[in-house]
Protein backbone atom coordinates (compact mmCIF):
# COMPACT_ATOMS: atom_id res chain seq x y z
CA UNK A 1 0.00 0.00 0.00
CA UNK A 2 1.24 3.88 -0.81
CA UNK A 3 -0.08 4.98 2.72
CA UNK A 4 0.44 4.53 6.17
CA UNK A 5 -2.56 5.31 8.10
CA UNK A 6 -2.25 6.81 11.74
CA UNK A 7 -5.39 4.76 13.37
CA UNK A 8 -6.08 1.15 12.08
CA UNK A 9 -9.16 -0.75 12.75
CA UNK A 10 -8.02 -4.28 12.56
CA UNK A 11 -10.74 -7.22 11.98
CA UNK A 12 -9.29 -9.91 13.87
CA UNK A 13 -10.14 -13.67 13.06
CA UNK A 14 -8.32 -16.67 14.34
CA UNK A 15 -4.68 -18.00 14.66
CA UNK A 16 -1.56 -15.63 13.82
CA UNK A 17 -2.07 -14.10 11.14
CA UNK A 18 -3.96 -11.19 13.27
CA UNK A 19 -1.06 -10.82 15.66
CA UNK A 20 1.78 -11.05 13.18
CA UNK A 21 0.15 -7.94 11.03
CA UNK A 22 -0.46 -5.68 13.32
CA UNK A 23 3.14 -5.97 14.40
CA UNK A 24 3.83 -5.27 11.00
CA UNK A 25 1.79 -2.15 10.99
CA UNK A 26 3.08 -0.45 13.89
CA UNK A 27 7.38 -1.04 12.02
CA UNK A 28 5.43 0.42 9.11
CA UNK A 29 4.53 3.18 11.23
CA UNK A 30 0.75 2.77 12.47
CA UNK A 31 0.63 4.49 15.60
CA UNK A 32 -2.80 2.86 17.42
CA UNK A 33 -4.64 0.13 16.52
CA UNK A 34 -8.21 -0.95 17.54
CA UNK A 35 -8.96 -4.54 17.55
CA UNK A 36 -12.56 -5.70 16.43
CA UNK A 37 -11.76 -9.15 18.20
CA UNK A 38 -14.94 -12.17 18.22
CA UNK A 39 -15.69 -14.27 21.01
CA UNK A 40 -14.45 -18.51 20.41
CA UNK A 41 -12.28 -16.99 17.59
CA UNK A 42 -9.63 -14.28 17.88
CA UNK A 43 -6.90 -15.11 20.11
CA UNK A 44 -6.62 -13.38 23.72
CA UNK A 45 -2.81 -11.98 22.61
CA UNK A 46 -4.73 -9.71 20.68
CA UNK A 47 -4.50 -7.54 23.52
CA UNK A 48 -0.81 -7.36 23.49
CA UNK A 49 -0.31 -5.94 20.31
CA UNK A 50 -3.53 -3.53 19.73
CA UNK A 51 -4.18 -0.38 21.49
CA UNK A 52 -7.53 -0.92 22.73
CA UNK A 53 -9.59 -4.56 21.70
CA UNK A 54 -13.28 -4.07 21.14
CA UNK A 55 -14.67 -8.03 21.50
CA UNK A 56 -17.85 -9.00 19.48
CA UNK A 57 -20.05 -12.26 17.92
CA UNK A 58 -19.03 -13.14 14.81
CA UNK A 59 -23.04 -13.03 13.91
CA UNK A 60 -23.17 -9.41 14.78
CA UNK A 61 -22.58 -6.99 12.16
CA UNK A 62 -24.24 -4.36 13.63
CA UNK A 63 -21.77 -4.35 16.30
CA UNK A 64 -18.62 -4.72 13.98
CA UNK A 65 -20.33 -1.40 12.20
CA UNK A 66 -20.98 0.25 15.50
CA UNK A 67 -17.32 -0.77 16.42
CA UNK A 68 -15.72 0.90 13.54
CA UNK A 69 -17.52 4.03 13.14
CA UNK A 70 -16.22 4.99 17.12
CA UNK A 71 -13.00 3.55 16.45
CA UNK A 72 -11.25 6.71 15.11
CA UNK A 73 -9.92 5.38 12.40
CA UNK A 74 -10.81 6.07 8.35
CA UNK A 75 -8.86 2.75 7.39
CA UNK A 76 -9.53 -0.77 8.16
CA UNK A 77 -8.18 -4.60 7.19
CA UNK A 78 -9.80 -8.04 7.78
CA UNK A 79 -6.87 -10.20 8.88
CA UNK A 80 -7.75 -13.76 9.68
CA UNK A 81 -10.49 -16.35 9.12
CA UNK A 82 -13.64 -17.40 11.02
CA UNK A 83 -13.93 -20.93 10.98
CA UNK A 84 -16.16 -22.34 7.99
CA UNK A 85 -18.19 -24.12 10.62
CA UNK A 86 -18.78 -21.56 12.83
CA UNK A 87 -20.98 -19.80 10.31
CA UNK A 88 -23.43 -22.34 11.13
CA UNK A 89 -23.76 -21.99 14.09
CA UNK A 90 -24.18 -18.50 15.34
CA UNK A 91 -26.70 -16.47 16.26
CA UNK A 92 -26.90 -13.26 13.81
CA UNK A 93 -28.19 -9.83 14.47
CA UNK A 94 -31.11 -8.59 12.27
CA UNK A 95 -28.39 -6.80 10.44
CA UNK A 96 -26.84 -9.84 8.96
CA UNK A 97 -29.92 -11.56 8.90
CA UNK A 98 -31.43 -8.59 6.32
CA UNK A 99 -27.89 -8.73 4.42
CA UNK A 100 -28.17 -12.50 3.79
CA UNK A 101 -31.72 -12.31 2.71
CA UNK A 102 -31.20 -9.49 0.33
CA UNK A 103 -28.79 -11.98 -1.56
CA UNK A 104 -29.69 -14.59 -4.64
CA UNK A 105 -26.09 -16.49 -4.37
CA UNK A 106 -24.38 -16.90 -0.76
CA UNK A 107 -20.77 -17.73 -1.26
CA UNK A 108 -17.79 -16.01 0.20
CA UNK A 109 -17.66 -13.56 -2.29
CA UNK A 110 -21.30 -12.31 -2.40
CA UNK A 111 -21.56 -12.29 1.54
CA UNK A 112 -18.37 -10.56 2.68
CA UNK A 113 -18.47 -8.46 -0.87
CA UNK A 114 -21.99 -7.10 0.57
CA UNK A 115 -20.28 -6.85 4.62
CA UNK A 116 -17.46 -4.98 2.88
CA UNK A 117 -20.04 -2.30 1.16
CA UNK A 118 -21.72 -2.12 4.47
CA UNK A 119 -18.41 -0.97 5.64
CA UNK A 120 -17.51 0.92 3.37
CA UNK A 121 -21.12 3.22 3.59
CA UNK A 122 -19.48 4.53 6.91
CA UNK A 123 -16.65 5.94 5.00
CA UNK A 124 -13.98 3.25 6.61
CA UNK A 125 -11.95 2.16 3.53
CA UNK A 126 -10.71 -1.50 3.37
CA UNK A 127 -7.70 -2.37 2.27
CA UNK A 128 -5.99 -5.52 1.45
CA UNK A 129 -5.61 -8.60 3.74
CA UNK A 130 -2.30 -8.34 2.73
CA UNK A 131 -1.58 -4.79 3.82
CA UNK A 132 1.61 -4.14 5.98
CA UNK A 133 2.88 -7.92 5.09
CA UNK A 134 5.22 -7.49 2.06
CA UNK A 135 8.25 -9.30 3.66
CA UNK A 136 5.67 -12.38 4.37
CA UNK A 137 4.94 -12.50 0.40
CA UNK A 138 7.79 -14.42 -1.00
CA UNK A 139 9.08 -13.76 -5.01
CA UNK A 140 8.80 -16.52 -7.68
CA UNK A 141 10.88 -19.35 -7.41
CA UNK A 142 12.47 -21.59 -5.15
CA UNK A 143 11.46 -21.86 -1.84
CA UNK A 144 12.92 -25.20 -0.71
CA UNK A 145 16.53 -27.64 -1.22
CA UNK A 146 14.20 -29.91 -3.46
CA UNK A 147 12.54 -28.73 -6.61
CA UNK A 148 9.37 -30.34 -7.94
CA UNK A 149 10.20 -33.02 -10.04
CA UNK A 150 8.44 -33.89 -13.65
CA UNK A 151 5.71 -35.73 -12.12
CA UNK A 152 5.07 -32.79 -9.81
CA UNK A 153 5.60 -29.92 -12.57
CA UNK A 154 2.76 -31.70 -14.53
CA UNK A 155 0.70 -31.89 -11.56
CA UNK A 156 1.12 -28.34 -10.76
CA UNK A 157 -0.07 -26.94 -14.47
CA UNK A 158 -3.17 -29.21 -13.23
CA UNK A 159 -4.36 -27.62 -10.47
CA UNK A 160 -3.16 -24.06 -11.48
CA UNK A 161 -5.57 -24.79 -14.54
CA UNK A 162 -7.99 -26.04 -12.37
CA UNK A 163 -8.00 -23.12 -9.87
CA UNK A 164 -8.63 -21.03 -12.51
CA UNK A 165 -11.20 -22.59 -14.57
CA UNK A 166 -13.59 -22.77 -11.52
CA UNK A 167 -13.12 -19.10 -10.64
CA UNK A 168 -16.26 -18.57 -11.31
CA UNK A 169 -18.06 -20.81 -8.95
CA UNK A 170 -16.39 -19.73 -5.91
CA UNK A 171 -14.72 -22.93 -4.91
CA UNK A 172 -11.07 -24.81 -5.38
CA UNK A 173 -8.80 -21.81 -4.14
CA UNK A 174 -6.98 -24.95 -2.70
CA UNK A 175 -6.34 -28.24 -5.10
CA UNK A 176 -4.69 -31.27 -4.92
CA UNK A 177 -3.28 -33.72 -7.83
CA UNK A 178 -1.72 -37.12 -7.84
CA UNK A 179 -0.34 -38.16 -11.71
CA UNK A 180 -2.40 -36.26 -13.27
CA UNK A 181 -5.87 -36.86 -11.08
CA UNK A 182 -7.30 -34.49 -9.05
CA UNK A 183 -8.44 -35.91 -5.19
CA UNK A 184 -9.38 -32.64 -3.90
CA UNK A 185 -11.12 -29.65 -4.78
CA UNK A 186 -11.68 -27.44 -1.84
CA UNK A 187 -14.98 -26.30 -0.75
CA UNK A 188 -16.47 -24.90 2.03
CA UNK A 189 -14.02 -27.09 4.32
CA UNK A 190 -11.24 -25.26 4.20
CA UNK A 191 -7.59 -25.58 2.90
CA UNK A 192 -6.11 -28.00 5.33
CA UNK A 193 -9.05 -30.79 5.62
CA UNK A 194 -9.19 -30.17 1.88
CA UNK A 195 -5.88 -31.50 1.96
CA UNK A 196 -6.17 -34.12 4.22
CA UNK A 197 -9.12 -35.51 2.32
CA UNK A 198 -6.91 -35.33 -1.04
CA UNK A 199 -4.01 -36.89 0.87
CA UNK A 200 -6.20 -40.11 2.46
CA UNK A 201 -7.22 -40.71 -1.41
CA UNK A 202 -4.37 -41.08 -2.71
CA UNK A 203 -1.73 -41.89 -0.53
CA UNK A 204 1.86 -40.10 -0.10
CA UNK A 205 2.77 -38.15 -3.55
CA UNK A 206 -0.39 -35.63 -4.01
CA UNK A 207 0.99 -32.45 -5.04
CA UNK A 208 -1.39 -29.33 -3.08
CA UNK A 209 -1.59 -26.01 -5.56
CA UNK A 210 -3.02 -23.05 -3.05
CA UNK A 211 -3.47 -20.04 -5.71
CA UNK A 212 -6.20 -17.07 -5.47
CA UNK A 213 -8.32 -17.42 -8.15
CA UNK A 214 -9.77 -15.27 -10.85
CA UNK A 215 -11.27 -11.80 -9.64
CA UNK A 216 -10.13 -12.75 -6.15
CA UNK A 217 -10.77 -9.84 -3.54
CA UNK A 218 -7.88 -9.56 -1.64
CA UNK A 219 -9.61 -7.29 0.78
CA UNK A 220 -11.14 -10.04 2.64
CA UNK A 221 -9.40 -13.14 1.93
CA UNK A 222 -5.43 -13.95 0.96
CA UNK A 223 -3.85 -17.27 0.92
CA UNK A 224 -2.20 -18.10 4.45
CA UNK A 225 0.53 -21.02 4.56
CA UNK A 226 0.88 -21.46 8.20
CA UNK A 227 2.23 -23.98 10.65
CA UNK A 228 -1.52 -26.16 10.58
CA UNK A 229 -0.97 -25.89 6.69
CA UNK A 230 2.29 -27.52 7.08
CA UNK A 231 0.97 -30.18 9.49
CA UNK A 232 -1.94 -30.70 6.94
CA UNK A 233 0.48 -31.33 3.91
CA UNK A 234 2.55 -33.70 6.33
CA UNK A 235 -0.57 -35.90 7.24
CA UNK A 236 -1.57 -36.02 3.70
CA UNK A 237 2.36 -37.36 2.77
CA UNK A 238 2.40 -34.53 -0.06
CA UNK A 239 5.47 -34.18 -1.54
CA UNK A 240 5.47 -30.66 -3.03
CA UNK A 241 3.00 -27.12 -2.84
CA UNK A 242 2.68 -24.61 -5.21
CA UNK A 243 1.82 -21.16 -4.54
CA UNK A 244 1.84 -17.76 -6.12
CA UNK A 245 3.87 -15.26 -5.90
CA UNK A 246 1.63 -11.86 -4.81
CA UNK A 247 -1.03 -14.42 -3.41
CA UNK A 248 0.57 -15.99 -0.56
CA UNK A 249 0.86 -15.12 2.90
CA UNK A 250 3.95 -17.52 4.52
CA UNK A 251 3.61 -16.66 8.42
CA UNK A 252 7.18 -17.94 10.25
CA UNK A 253 8.80 -18.33 6.33
CA UNK A 254 12.09 -19.61 7.66
CA UNK A 255 10.33 -22.69 10.41
CA UNK A 256 8.16 -23.61 7.55
CA UNK A 257 11.19 -23.85 5.14
CA UNK A 258 13.62 -25.66 7.61
CA UNK A 259 10.27 -28.01 8.69
CA UNK A 260 9.74 -28.68 4.59
CA UNK A 261 13.30 -29.24 3.89
CA UNK A 262 12.81 -31.84 6.63
CA UNK A 263 10.08 -33.43 5.17
CA UNK A 264 11.59 -33.92 1.79
CA UNK A 265 8.54 -31.25 1.28
CA UNK A 266 9.10 -29.35 -2.68
CA UNK A 267 7.52 -25.36 -1.71
CA UNK A 268 7.59 -23.26 -4.81
CA UNK A 269 5.90 -19.91 -5.81
CA UNK A 270 4.81 -19.31 -9.54
CA UNK A 271 4.86 -16.40 -11.61
CA UNK A 272 1.33 -14.64 -11.06
CA UNK A 273 -1.24 -15.25 -13.80
CA UNK A 274 -4.15 -13.15 -12.33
Amino acid sequence: MNETPETLALIAGRDDYPLLLARAARTRGVKRIVAIAFKGETRREIAQVADEVIWSHAGSLGALLDALKNSGARHAVMAGQINPKNLFNIRMDKALLSLLKSLPVKNAHSIFGAIIAEIEKTGIRLLPASSFMQDYMPAAGQLTARAPDARELNDISIGLRIIKDTSHLDIGQTVVVKEGMVLAVEAFEGTNKAIRRGGKLGGRGAVVVKVPKFGHDMRFDIPVIGKQTLNSLKKAKATCLAVEEGGAILLHKDELIAQADAMGLAVTVLKAQR
